[in-house]
């Protein structure tokens, strides 16, 4: 049979349905125009969602990435356009989210000329991403494809980016498809060793005190029913890290709160008090560990992670399970003891308590003043039945919404972790709405991030996306004035922010709004956010000063967290 001779932007197109992409996000410009008129034949088969900033296309791409299970795509042109898309990709990489961005590039002939809108993109991407390259032939677009979305699908998953040449966008090819499933250097999934299997049980059979901090690496790996067969067998009490709140339900017995530096008070002080530290798909990032030096050293620890190069880099494992968790977690369960622990479980409680009346029951149900945060965050998430997906920007509102959502549905929070990125919020709640249409989206912001990148407004009013926006407003960068309260004797350089009208702003979009400041109103505000068909935007004027609490000091152990300051 006669191949087909085509150009090779429709060739990217085939190659780009072959992997049963449906969703792009994007922005055009000279260098990938070609790709861009040949997406002008292919309306029907994908959703061509036009962002106002190629930082957003990367965000968006994360949102859908994370909430769907699929690859993220986003298509921009050279130079400043895919230099804007690098914040993304480093977020994606530190986040392990898999997206392919696909760059517009300048002719193969003028390469290294400094021609217009030049840039070595992979020379500049190759530390921030899974793999990076350049397409410089025709024939090689339906390979480089196939390649980039088993590299980023596969293993632990990370960001590709593939630079186009325009060359190679229009001469003519004749297109086969092509199907990656095996490179000679890239082991994406190792055999779970017996061995070590065996000892993980053995020892967790023995523990009196074990531990179970749970990473995102369940909800990559869709192991959540797994951890709970696991967790329940061993009557293991569970800690989840910040990307990985939605991994376990909020409301299970076992589930003892969040780790890290503003986590919950029973999961840190334990960190250090367990005999066994069961780390599933994390990576003891620092936030979650406090003074690395000083962190579960009385504790064996079994490491589960996909990733050999993320065992013993922070913290040394003394047994190593390298596997994708929804594998090895059952092996483990299956040689596991039925566990009775109720007295190490229990000891929870008495930190649980003491959080509940110095923190919590402040932030949640204050007797008067001005609106918390947290009181927000916990009525909007029981408003939605405990059920919608939580976006959230970076600082206060991120530690706020998260520490007070609750989560009964797996890949429920989206948050910039690893880079901690102020303007992610909006851009990936976009993303969600298209990877997830059947869930509410719920993005939380301050008025500090959600500045960064609030011309998505104009994406949403385009696209009708149902994006549900809670700015709180506190007119500050609310989580730089923490520290500076805490540790530069209240010197606020550089964070009062003077605001705009977000009620205006809202209006010019077409996006219906409400602005409450008075915690009465606080109700049906919500309630008219949720029943409002499309996007809406809730401006809450909160405490100004509010601080978030708990917190581990930076260079404090994690047992050495403070309840007020």
């Amino acid at each position: 049979m006669e191949k087909e001779i085509i150009k090779g932007a429709e060739a990217l197109m085939r190659s780009l349905l072959n992997e049963k992409v449906d969703t792009i996000f994007g922005y055009p410009g000279g260098s990938i125009m070609p790709v861009f008129d040949a997406l002008y034949d292919h309306k029907e088969d994908f959703k061509q969602v036009l962002v106002r900033h190629e930082q957003a296309a990367t965000h968006a791409a994360q949102g859908y990435a994370r909430s769907s299970g699929k690859v993220g795509v986003c298509i921009v042109t050279s130079g400043p356009g895919v230099t804007n898309t690098l914040t993304g990709i480093a977020d994606a990489m530190l986040d392990s989210t898999p997206v392919v961005v696909i760059a517009g590039q300048v002719m193969s002939s003028v390469l290294g000329t400094d021609f217009f809108q030049e840039v070595d993109l992979v020379g500049v991407t190759q530390p921030i991403s899974k793999w990076s390259y350049q397409i410089r032939s025709a024939e090689d677009i339906a390979w480089a494809v196939s390649r980039a979305f088993y590299i980023a699908s596969t293993g632990r998953p990370g960001p590709v980016v593939l630079d186009f040449t325009k060359n190679a966008q229009t001469t003519s090819v004749a297109y086969e498809p092509k199907k990656v499933d095996y490179i000679r250097s890239y082991v994406p999934y190792h055999k779970p060793n017996e061995k070590a299997i065996a000892e993980a049980a053995e020892l967790i059979n023995r523990a009196a005190r074990p531990l179970v901090v749970v990473g995102q690496g369940v909800e990559l790996g869709n192991a959540h029913e797994e951890l709970k067969a696991f967790a329940e067998k061993g009557n293991l009490p569970v800690g989840r890290t910040l990307l990985g709140l939605s991994s376990f339900p909020t409301d299970h017995p076992l589930n003892m709160g969040m780790l890290g530096m503003h986590g919950n008070l029973g999961p840190n002080v334990n960190t250090n008090n367990c005999d066994v530290l069961i780390a599933i798909g994390m990576r003891f990032s620092d936030r979650v560990t406090g003074l690395v030096s000083k962190y579960a050293k009385q504790a064996k620890v079994i490491h589960l992670d996909i990733d050999p190069s993320e065992i013993s880099k922070n913290v040394t494992a003394d047994i190593p399970v390298i596997g994708d968790c929804k594998e090895t977690l059952p092996l483990i369960t299956a040689l596991l003891k039925e566990g009775n622990h109720k007295e190490w479980i229990d000891s929870f409680n008495e930190y649980r308590a003491l959080e509940e009346e110095k923190v919590i029951r402040p932030a949640l149900n204050p007797e008067s003043g001005p609106i918390r945060m947290g009181e927000v965050a916990r009525r909007v998430s029981e408003a939605t039945n405990n059920s919608a997906i939580l976006v959230t920007d970076v600082g206060q509102n991120q530690m706020m919404s998260a520490r007070y959502f609750k989560y009964t549905k797996p890949h429920s929070i989206l948050t910039s972790g690893g880079l901690g990125t102020m303007g992610f919020g909006l851009p990936a709640a976009i993303g969600a709405t298209f990877g997830a249409p059947d869930r509410t989206v719920c993005m939380f912001c301050g008025d500090g991030g959600f500045q960064m990148n609030m011309q998505e407004l104009g994406t949403i009013m385009e696209q009708k996306a149902p994006v549900k926006i809670i700015i709180l407003n506190n007119n500050y960068l609310g989580n730089v004035r923490q520290w500076q309260e805490m540790f530069l004797e209240k010197r606020y350089s550089w964070t009062p922010m003077k605001n705009p009208d977000y009620n205006m702003i809202a209006t010019a979009y077409k996006i219906p709004s409400r602005f409450v400041t008075d915690r009465a109103e606080l109700d049906s505000a919500i309630k008219e956010m949720l029943e409002t068909e499309g996007a809406f935007i809730l401006h809450v004027a909160v405490m100004e000063e509010e601080n978030i609490l708990p917190m581990t000091p930076p260079g404090a152990a994690v047992d050495e967290m403070v309840l007020e300051c």
